[in-house]
């Protein structure tokens, strides 16, 4: 079988999983890499050679991708029995250092607040500030997640997997007053200005870029750093505490 035959029948496989697009791009470069050969013919040393040669101009995490994609696409074909031997199974992925998180100043967080202008800005920037929720599970959360008794919200996380989360009383008031001045009927949380429907991840991103450009701090502000501000706060309020 062709690598690219193998290829075809492996994205049919897994698109039912959810796979990822980035890997077609890796699929047209191994293919031209081997000149389609049959994948049965493919071994461990010819991977070895053209993962080397890949570490030349590719970034540790990029090669670290590309890694993935080879023993992934391989394992499949392994257990669907189109090759006897899978070639990439003792091919490692590339040690990363870990990088420091960079975040947010407790000054930088007060000028951003000043720089939300509608309720809608207020409450999705308080949010994301006091829960530390990732972006992706704000904008799966529904109106009926929220137990406002106990300012909490059940979100779902990496893996479906539910988990309750806490915001404080200012990100309460702003959520009810942003909730009592809409008008439709979408039962999303947050949902976009015009022809109201829920928000996509793209969408909450240029409303947290529009944000940090009012607030004219002098670095690039992304919703994960809320997140390791939110953690990095609460860990020196602990302390203080301790004190």
């Amino acid at each position: 079988m062709l690598l690219s035959k193998a290829w075809e029948l492996y994205e049919s496989d897994k698109r039912i999983e959810g796979f990822s697009q980035a890997y077609r791009l890796q699929s047209k470069l191994i293919i031209q890499h081997f000149n389609d050969v049959s994948i049965e013919s493919v071994t461990t040393d010819q991977l070895k050679e053209y993962l080397a040669k890949s570490s030349e101009h590719l970034k540790p995490s990029s090669l670290a991708h590309r890694i993935r994609f080879i023993k992934s696409v391989f394992r499949w074909s392994h257990e669907e029995g189109h090759i006897l031997k899978n070639p990439a199974a003792k091919i490692k992925e590339p040690k990363q250092g870990k990088r420091i998180p960079k975040f947010l100043t407790e000054r930088e967080i007060e000028h951003l607040r000043e720089a939300c202008f509608t309720p809608m800005e207020k409450a999705l920037f308080e949010f994301m500030f006091s829960t530390g929720c990732r972006i992706g599970e704000i904008v799966t959360l529904e109106k009926n997640s929220i137990n406002w008794s106990n300012r909490s919200a059940i979100v779902l996380g990496k893996g479906d997997k539910e988990r309750e989360v806490y915001f404080n009383i200012r990100c309460e008031i702003w959520l009810k007053r942003y909730l009592d001045l809409r008008q439709d009927k979408d039962p999303a949380i947050f949902v976009t200005e015009r022809h109201p429907h829920k928000m996509s991840i793209a969408q909450m991103r240029y409303i947290i870029k529009r944000i940090s450009s009012r607030a004219g701090i002098n670095k690039e502000i992304h919703p994960h750093q809320l997140r390791h501000s939110y953690a990095t706060h609460l860990l020196n309020n602990m302390e203080l505490l301790l004190m």
